[in-house]
């Protein structure tokens, strides 16, 4: 039987040189806790955000956004959920994201999607209409700047925020999605992160960050201006970080979509040439307290069903 604790630490227990258990990234998602398991000599140290349960005196957790899996030790199997011992922790259940490649810290992870890959190993596969679509661009002056995100000007953040918040507002997105300029500004002083810009004669039309986490590169936000939409540069500064995974030697998680299928999954898609699963734990801690909490609501396949109402996930 594994033990679990939960520290109340801001993730600090967690934290490692990747991108998603970083210092930065952490303060900036609010991490209150690290859960740390352990069974025989296998330890895992997983950042999580714990929230107040509405109507109740318990507490559930989340995982920061992204991609954070656990620090993780030892040569023993990770042991499944059903084999910890919770009861030292006082949550009722736990909804955390893995890591993209690599060890998971818990046996039995759900995989309810695909995340697109450029795999640096194999041959590029970005479709024939993309690739003619980037080379009109490049004929047409686009050109895209590829910078460590740390030593980034003024301008260029200027840019990347302006962009990224006129395609939150085009698309309607949920205000989950809707980050303050510290967020940003969190994101872009972590060493191991990039942003690209596409500009044409000075003027910016899309922007993105990519940074390196657990041996992957991921994109993370991006987003196109208003004023170059009939160009749609943002294809030029995905084909520029699948260039940079191949100088990095790493692969590229493009991400998944809103929900799998829609269109910004199939955009992905033109540019992967891998899949792989995206991981996520949905973990019942306390089963009597998690039906009680959950009776009445019409969930879905919302996980933890009695926040269905209120809470979205993202990918």
């Amino acid at each position: 039987m594994g033990r679990a604790e939960l520290i109340r630490d801001g993730g600090a227990a967690a934290r490692s040189d990747d991108l998603f258990r970083s210092e930065p990234f952490l303060g900036a998602e609010g991490a209150t806790h690290t859960l740390r398991l352990s069974a025989g000599d296998f330890v895992a140290a997983v950042p999580l955000i714990v929230r107040e349960i509405e109507g109740s005196d318990r507490l559930d957790a989340t995982s920061p956004y992204g991609y954070p899996g656990g620090r993780i030790s030892g040569d023993a199997p990770p042991p499944a959920a059903s084999e910890i011992d919770w009861t030292g922790t006082g949550l009722v259940s736990v909804f955390a994201r893995e890591r993209v490649l690599g060890r998971a810290w818990a046996a039995g992870a759900a995989e309810p999607s695909e995340l697109q890959l450029h795999d640096a190993s194999k041959a590029r596969a970005v479709r024939p209409r993309l690739a003619e679509q980037i080379r009109a661009n490049e004929r047409a002056g686009w050109e895209v700047r590829v910078m460590p995100a740390p030593d980034a000007d003024t301008a260029a953040r200027d840019a990347f925020a302006a962009a990224y918040e006129q395609t939150m507002v085009r698309t309607r997105a949920a205000d989950r999605y809707f980050f303050e300029r510290e967020y940003l500004e969190a994101l872009l002083s972590f060493g191991s992160s990039w942003l690209l810009l596409a500009e044409r004669s000075g003027e910016p039309g899309a922007a993105a960050i990519a940074a390196r986490s657990d041996g992957v590169l991921h994109y993370f936000l991006g987003g196109t201006a208003d004023a170059a939409l009939e160009a749609s540069p943002f294809k030029n500064v995905v084909s520029a970080m699948l260039d940079l995974a191949d100088e990095l030697e790493l692969p590229l998680n493009l991400g998944g979509g809103m929900t799998p299928g829609d269109g910004l999954e199939r955009f992905k898609r033109g540019f992967a040439n891998a899949t792989v699963p995206f991981r996520t734990h949905e973990i019942v801690c306390d089963r009597e307290e998690y039906e009680r909490l959950s009776a009445a609501r019409e969930a879905g396949g919302f996980f933890p069903a009695y926040r269905a109402l209120s809470a979205s996930r993202r990918t």
